[in-house]
């Protein structure tokens, strides 16, 4: 059996996010690779391009099924997505088929033909946004299972990391943006409406076109929460969007169709869409080491636009 080549913006990836941690993950992926193989009688194909945070690839079962196989890197996200992935059991979501708990490994289903929503919101924005919208509501659910996912107040304590990074102060980021944020949040946890399990990440490279469902969701993190926290990564992707034309109309436009698909307050959208962008931002400095452009202009946005609860 062929190990499929390990791309080296990967493993730069992966030693800068877990230092020796990772130095060792990638050390034994090889050896990973070759077990899952032969747990689930795979003949493995090659990785997806864009890796990031895990190593992704396609399979193949012996009757010709394509699968994904999900190796995850040595973080606590691996619980969490299956068991994720087991609480939406294949409604909006791609369906797990296996797990190896000891190698962290998720044996998927393939969505085929897998195109991503990102093309069609580049030349029709408000029917991707419908698309997603629809993927939403056949997502959200009670949680019924005994895992401990998180919640979007646990998500809030990275946001509380921001003032003491910058020594009390906000750096970079106004402060009038990181005021409205945390008042946004205070107002918004003392109200919420009943809570669901969310996906947690749905942007536009995570919704992809299927065969037994027009478009289905991949790659959950799994957060509790109310379904209006949904729409903040939606909001502020794709990447690079930045740098569309009409920036204000194209939020605004989305929050409009948003509101009207899910029957949501729009503010509670608008407002949970800059928290949201935010955190994103944020979220880079600790992660990466600098700000997340793309996620901080919608937020900039968001905040100049009218209706703001």
């Amino acid at each position: 059996m062929l190990t499929p080549q390990i791309p080296t913006h990967f493993v730069a990836f992966i030693e800068h996010m877990h230092a020796e941690a990772g130095r060792a993950w990638l050390m034994r992926l090889p050896q990973i690779l070759t077990h899952c193989a032969a747990r689930w009688n795979l003949t493995l194909g090659q990785p997806f391009p864009n890796l990031t945070y895990h190593f992704v690839l396609s399979a193949t079962r012996p009757d010709g099924q394509p699968v994904v196989l999900k190796i995850c890197a040595p973080t606590k996200e691996y619980a969490e997505e299956a068991a994720a992935i087991g609480h939406f059991g294949g409604h909006g979501m791609a369906q797990l088929l296996d797990t190896d708990a000891d190698e962290e490994a998720l044996l998927l289903e393939r969505l085929m033909p897998g195109t991503t929503l990102r093309p069609l919101a580049d030349i029709a924005d408000d029917a991707a946004t419908r698309i997603a919208a629809g993927v939403m509501r056949q997502l959200w659910r009670p949680v019924i299972s005994d895992f401990p996912f998180p919640t979007i107040q646990q998500w809030r304590e990275g946001l509380t990391h921001l003032r003491d990074y910058y020594g009390g102060g906000t750096g970079p980021f106004s402060p009038t943006l990181v005021d409205a944020a945390e008042s946004i949040y205070a107002d918004f946890t003392a109200s919420l409406a009943p809570l669901v399990l969310l996906h947690g990440d749905l942007h536009h490279d995570n919704i992809l076109a299927a065969e037994r469902a027009p478009w289905l969701a991949i790659d959950p993190k799994g957060l509790v929460g109310e379904p209006a926290y949904e729409v903040g990564a939606f909001l502020y992707n794709p990447q690079d969007i930045r740098q569309r034309a009409e920036l204000p109309r194209i939020l605004a436009r989305r929050l409009d169709i948003l509101a009207e698909e899910l029957a949501i307050d729009r503010a509670r959208l608008h407002g949970w869409g800059l928290y949201t962008a935010l955190l994103s931002s944020w979220w880079d400095v600790e992660d990466l080491g600098h700000i997340g452009e793309d996620s901080l202009r919608c937020a900039e946005v968001l905040a100049s636009l009218p209706g703001l609860p």
